[in-house]
């Protein structure tokens, strides 16, 4: 693997977004890499407004993407001002879908170096129903993978380790 040039960080809106943000930005300016921040609105989260414009309520699906975009550049905005080095290049990509097919493709089309992501904290029961868009990534991806743990969710797993 040669030098990391560009860097995709899956990010939405959860209490892990400003660490990871601040975690991928920091290894981004240390290896002078873009940073591509893709942030993904769930294709069934948009089908559900249509279903609920469909019974006659006033909303609509291209409000509801609009109004998704608008508020989570705002939340990376605010957060990239709060990074003491200030990052320029970065980018912020928005796609509408299953999340892990398009992290996976905007990966491969922007020809990414390296994939840095979170967990989520999920139930036993929905991770073996539905499994999480991190697992699918890290399991189907041709681009090395890293993932993101805040202090709370570390310190949780480290718990679960017993050393001898």
């Amino acid at each position: 693997m040669g030098a990391v040039k560009k860097i995709l960080v899956a990010i939405g809106s959860s209490r892990y977004t400003e660490g990871l943000l601040k975690y991928a930005a920091d290894i981004a300016g240390a290896m002078n890499a873009e940073l591509i921040l893709a942030s993904i609105i769930h294709a069934r989260d948009v089908e559900a407004v249509g279903t609920i414009a469909a019974m006659g309520y006033e909303v609509d699906s291209e409000n509801y993407v609009a109004g998704i975009k608008d508020e989570r550049q705002k939340d990376f905005d605010s957060i990239l001002k709060k990074i003491a080095d200030p990052f320029e290049k970065v980018r912020t990509v928005f796609k509408v879908g299953d999340p892990s097919d398009e992290l996976l493709k905007i990966a491969v089309k922007e020809n990414v170096d390296l994939i840095i992501m979170g967990i989520k904290g999920r139930t036993d029961l929905e991770y073996i129903l539905v499994g999480s868009v991190a697992e699918k990534v890290f399991r189907r991806s041709p681009i090395p993978t890293l993932s993101y743990r805040d202090e709370h969710d570390a310190a949780r797993m480290r718990k679960h380790i017993h050393l001898s």
